[in-house]
C-alpha cells in the first residue's frame, strides 16, 4: 500500500477523481460518477467554480445531494451527502494544484510527530485490490494489532468516539488546522490562505453553513484527517513529555491505553477540550475502560461473531439454522461490521447450492427480517436472496419478490437500501418494475430527474457535463438475476472497519 501523502499533486488529483473516491461507499455496479467528473474536471480546466456561476451557490439550498441509510430500520439514520461536481472538482484543483499540494502534505505530516499516534492516514492500492479494501487492511494492521500488542505495556484501555464527527465539525477550523488559531483568526475575511479557500468551497454547497462537512467522499474524508490531526497536535502539546500512557486514532475513534483508570480518565478530559474547542464532543455512550487490554482492543460484536464463524460446521447444520443464528446474532448486534461479515460469508455458502430448498419461504423470510433490523446489511442480504429465489418456480420466484419488496420498503427513510433493492429485482429475468422516490433509483429507470440544484451556473458546456444519465454505465435490466459474492466483496471487506 502506499500513502496518499506520499503521491504527488497529480497523482493525487487522479485519484480524487476516480467514482470510488467521490463516493466510497457501495454502489451496485452499473452505478458511477466518474464520467460526470471527468467531464466536469475537461470544462473547468483546473480552475474552480467561480468562472462559471452566475449567482452565489452557498445562498442555494440543495447544491449537494443527500440520501440516507437507515442504521436500525427506525429511527437511526446516517447521511450521505454528494458534493456537488462541480464545486467537488474545484476543492479537488484547489487542493491537488502544484503550489498547494506540498503545503497541505507538510502541515499533515507535521501532525504525526506528536504523542498521539494516528491510524488513519489515508492509504492507497498499489496492486490489484481496490483502495478501500486496502484502507482495511491498513485499519487491522494499524489498530487492532497494534492494541493487542500494547497490551504488554498497559493495564487499562480507554475508549471513546465523537459524536456526529462530519456533522459537528466547524469548518472554520479547517484554516486554524492548515495554518494555526492566531494566524487563521488574524487573516480572517482576507480570503488568502489556503484554508480558508478550502472552507468557502465546502461551505458553498451546504447553504453557506458553518457547521458540518460532507459525509461519503475520500476527499472530505481526508479534510476531516487534517482537523482531527491538528487537534492531535494540541493534544500533544498538554499532555508534554509524559510517557505513561499511549493514544492510538483511526478517525474520530480512540484508544487510550494507561496503567490506571485515573490516568485514563485525565487524559481523556484533555482529549475532550480540544475537540470540543474544534466544534466537536465525544459520545458518552461509547466511552468505556476496560482492565483486559486483549480482550478491551476488541469489539464485543466481532468477538462474539468469531463463535459463529464456521456457520455450518457445528450444531446449524441446515440453512435455516444458520440463518436463525445470524438472526439471533443481529438482534443482539445490530449493524455491527461482525454481522455484516458474517452474511457476506453466508451469501458465498449459499451462491453454492443448486436445488431448491423446501422450506425456501421460510429462508427468504427469516433472511429478510435480517435485513429490516439491520439496513446496512442489504448488499449481502440481497445477494443471498437473489440466490435463494432464482431456485424457484417462475409464479413462486415473482411472488416472493413482491413479499420481500413489500417489507422492506416499510423501512423508513433509506434511499441506500432502496438502491440496492432495485439491484435485485430489476433484472430482466425477475421482472418487477421497481417505482421508488429515490433520485438515484429514478435515474437507472430512465427517468428525467435532478440531483444537484444546477441555477447558480450559466455555462451550457458545463450543463451538459452535469447531465446524470451518465451515472448509469450500463443497463440495470441486464445485471445478472442472481448477485455473485464478488459484486459485494468490498461490502464485507469493509465490514472490518466497523
Amino acid at each position: 500500500m502506499k500513502r496518499l501523502l506520499d503521491l504527488s499533486a497529480a497523482e493525487a488529483k487522479s485519484h480524487f477523481l476516480k467514482g470510488s473516491s467521490y463516493f466510497n461507499g457501495d454502489f451496485p455496479d452499473y452505478i458511477s460518477f466518474e464520467p460526470i467528473l471527468q467531464n466536469v474536471a475537461s470544462e473547468l480546466k483546473g480552475g474552480d467554480f467561480k468562472s462559471c456561476k452566475s449567482s452565489n451557490p452557498d445562498l442555494l439550498a440543495d447544491v449537494n445531494y443527500s440520501f440516507v441509510a437507515n442504521k436500525d430500520g427506525r429511527f437511526a439514520w446516517r447521511p450521505y451527502e454528494l458534493m456537488h461536481p462541480v464545486i467537488y472538482v474545484s476543492l479537488v484543483n484547489l487542493i491537488c494544484s502544484d503550489e498547494n499540494w506540498p503545503q497541505v502534505t507538510a502541515r499533515l505530516a507535521a501532525f504525526g510527530s506528536g504523542v498521539v499516534h494516528c491510524c488513519s492516514s489515508p492509504v492507497i492500492s498499489d496492486d490489484n485490490q481496490k483502495d478501500q479494501a486496502t484502507q482495511v487492511r491498513n485499519w487491522w494492521q494499524a489498530v487492532e494489532q497494534r492494541s493487542l500488542e500494547l497490551s504488554l505495556e498497559y493495564t487499562h484501555v480507554l475508549h471513546t468516539d465523537v459524536t456526529d464527527c462530519y456533522g459537528a465539525l466547524y469548518t472554520h477550523s479547517i484554516a486554524w488546522a492548515m495554518h494555526g488559531k492566531e494566524k487563521a483568526k488574524k487573516a480572517k475575511g482576507k480570503g488568502s490562505l489556503l484554508g480558508d479557500k478550502i472552507d468557502e468551497f465546502i461551505r458553498a454547497g451546504r447553504y453557506g453553513q458553518t457547521n458540518g462537512i460532507s459525509q461519503g467522499s475520500v476527499l472530505m474524508d481526508f479534510i476531516a484527517e487534517m482537523i482531527l490531526g491538528y487537534v492531535d497536535q494540541l493534544i500533544s502539546e498538554r499532555l508534554g513529555e509524559a510517557n505513561d500512557f499511549a493514544i492510538l486514532r483511526y478517525r474520530d475513534d480512540y484508544r487510550i491505553f494507561t496503567h490506571s483508570d485515573v490516568r485514563a480518565e485525565e487524559i481523556l478530559k484533555i482529549v475532550s477540550d480540544e475537540l470540543r474547542s474544534m466544534g466537536m464532543k465525544l459520545g458518552v455512550s461509547k466511552t468505556f475502560i476496560s482492565t483486559n487490554v486483549v480482550e478491551g482492543s476488541i469489539k464485543a460484536d466481532k468477538l462474539a461473531g468469531i463463535d459463529l464463524q464456521d456457520l455450518g460446521d457445528t450444531n446449524a447444520k441446515t440453512l435455516q439454522k444458520q440463518l436463525l443464528r445470524l438472526h439471533s446474532f443481529g438482534r443482539r448486534h445490530p449493524n455491527s461490521g461482525a454481522l455484516r461479515r458474517l452474511v457476506g460469508e453466508l451469501h458465498s455458502k449459499v451462491a453454492k447450492q443448486d436445488v431448491p430448498p423446501d422450506d425456501l419461504a421460510v429462508q427468504v423470510a427469516i433472511a429478510t427480517d435480517i435485513a429490516v433490523v439491520s439496513p446496512l446489511t442489504f448488499p449481502a442480504i440481497a445477494g443471498i436472496l437473489s440466490h435463494m429465489i432464482s431456485l424457484a418456480g417462475k409464479d413462486e420466484k415473482l411472488s416472493l419478490w413482491q413479499r420481500v419488496h413489500r417489507k422492506m420498503s416499510k423501512v423508513p427513510y433509506n434511499g441506500y437500501l432502496e438502491i440496492w433493492l432495485q439491484r435485485v429485482t430489476k433484472p430482466k429475468a425477475v421482472g418487477i418494475n421497481y417505482a421508488s422516490s429515490e433520485s438515484i433509483c429514478k435515474i437507472v429507470n430512465g427517468e428525467k430527474e435532478i440531483l444537484w440544484n444546477n441555477s447558480w451556473i450559466n455555462n451550457s458546456k458545463m450543463l451538459a457535463a452535469l447531465d446524470v444519465s451518465q451515472i448509469v454505465v450500463k443497463a440495470a435490466s441486464d445485471a445478472p438475476e442472481v448477485m455473485s459474492p464478488n459484486e459485494v466483496e468490498l461490502f464485507k471487506k469493509n465490514a472490518w472497519q466497523y
